[in-house]
Formats: C-alpha cells, structure tokens, sequence
C-alpha cells in the first residue's frame, strides 16, 4: 500500500533522511519509534508529501511521484488529489475554531471532493459514532477535552475515507489521562484493518498494535522487524541503547 524508496531529504547542509525505504502491507500497521531528531516526522511527512523528498520515490496505493533531477512536484490540484488518499492526524488537533465537531469533520468531504452536505452529515456522524463522540457533534473545540480534540481530528481524516492514515505523535500534547482515550481508538482502527502509519513514544502501545516497527536513528532506519523482535528483543546496539531508557512493567514498557 505505501512504498518509499531511497528517500532523502535536507535542510540546508542538514541531512535528515539517508536514502530511505520501507513498504508497508495494505492493512499492517507500521509504528516508526527512535529518538527525537531521528527523522521519524519528516519520513511520515514525506508520505503524503507534507515534506517533498530531494530524491527518491514515493508510492501510495497506484498512485506515485519521484523526486530528484529531472522530476518536479506535482502541481497543487494532482498534489491535493494525492493527499486526499492519506489521512493525517498531527500533534496539534488542528481544528477550526468556529466550526463544531460536526462540521470540522464534514468540512474535507465537503470542500475537497465537493460531497454533497447532507451526505457528507450523515458520513460525518458516523465518524464521530467510531470515535465516540456522536454526542459532542454540536460542541466547538473550545468546549471539548484535549484528547476529544484528538478523536474529531481522527474523525475528520476518516471521513476522506483514506488509503492510509499517519500519526504523527498523535498523544504527546495530551496530558497523561488523556492519551489512552485517544490510544484506544488507534487500536480500534488496527483491528478493523487500516493501514496505518504510526509515529510514537508510548512503546507499551506500539507493542500492542504493530504488525511492524522500524527504529530510526540518525535519518536512516537502523532495525525492523515484528513489535517482540525490535523491542522485545533488539538486535541492534543502537536499538538496545533507545530502548534501555524505557522500564518493563506488568502492561508493558513505560519511559524511565
């Protein structure tokens, strides 16, 4: 469903990302763990084009774009095209503020695939039902908790009905009794079958939900492999060294 190949990326003279690659099975879901700075964000980025890649090769479903001498970006209504296919929850619940819960997850089919309003209602509150939320519909984000912030933005990449969807440390700007409400969705979609993509430092979450895990460091994947291989047992020293600063407990691994 979604191949990268030999990714690379720069800032400047900064390379974050080294010829990177990774294929991802339609309805796996694959978390992306490493330290901060590893380039585990701009390689999700990079998937639905957020980041354009200096080089390299990005495919999605039958959809592809190259990078490098000789390839330019696509203009923006293929690039929109494109990204209608990938749903992306960030770090920050990026809501419209005047609009309710309902209407924030109608507004993509309503202005991006031109859906009719009253079908894009119905579709919407479905969403909102899979999230929980369906009761919270009339509420504007000021009224809502952190982490029902985070659901309707989980709601509204849904209603595109994407290929894939990415999380990009979808929890870290929750406080700590809100990040499960929002986990347990994530795992919800997992069983169902999505194909998602996901950024995370909750490795007692990315153990229970990943068919795989690539660690990163440095802009290169170093290891990959099932969930009990890379952080059950990591083969590499790197993985090993990432690893120790997290503390097994009776549910799982927490930070030290």
């Amino acid at each position: 469903m979604i191949e990268l190949g030999g990714i690379e990326k720069h800032y400047g003279s900064f390379q974050a990302l080294h010829g990177v690659s990774m294929r991802v099975m339609p309805g796996e879901v694959r978390v992306l763990i490493g330290p901060s700075g590893c380039g585990k964000s701009t390689m999700l980025r990079s998937i639905n084009l957020l980041e354009h890649p200096d080089r390299g090769t990005v495919r999605v479903g039958n959809d592809i774009i190259h990078a490098g001498p000789g390839h330019k970006m696509p203009k923006a209504k293929m690039l929109d095209q494109f990204r209608a296919g990938v749903g992306m929850v960030f770090q920050q619940f990026d809501l419209f503020p005047h609009m309710t819960a309902l209407e924030n997850v109608m507004s993509g089919p309503c202005f991006v695939k031109n859906m009719p309003k009253s079908e894009a209602k119905d579709l919407a509150m479905s969403m909102l039902r899979k999230v929980g939320l369906a009761e919270r519909a009339a509420q504007r984000p000021q009224q809502l908790s952190g982490g029902q912030q985070q659901r309707v933005a989980i709601a509204r990449a849904l209603a595109m009905e994407p290929k894939v969807i990415l999380f990009d440390e979808a929890t870290s700007a929750l406080d700590p009794e809100l990040v499960q409400e929002v986990l347990a969705v994530m795992k919800s979609l997992a069983r169902e079958g999505a194909t998602m993509v996901i950024v995370t430092h909750e490795m007692r979450f990315a153990r229970e939900v990943a068919d795989r895990v690539s660690f990163m460091d440095g802009g290169r994947i170093v290891e990959e492999g099932t969930a009990d291989e890379v952080i059950g047992a990591p083969g590499e020293p790197r993985t090993q060294a990432f690893l120790s600063h997290f503390r097994v407990t009776a549910g799982g691994m927490v930070a030290r």
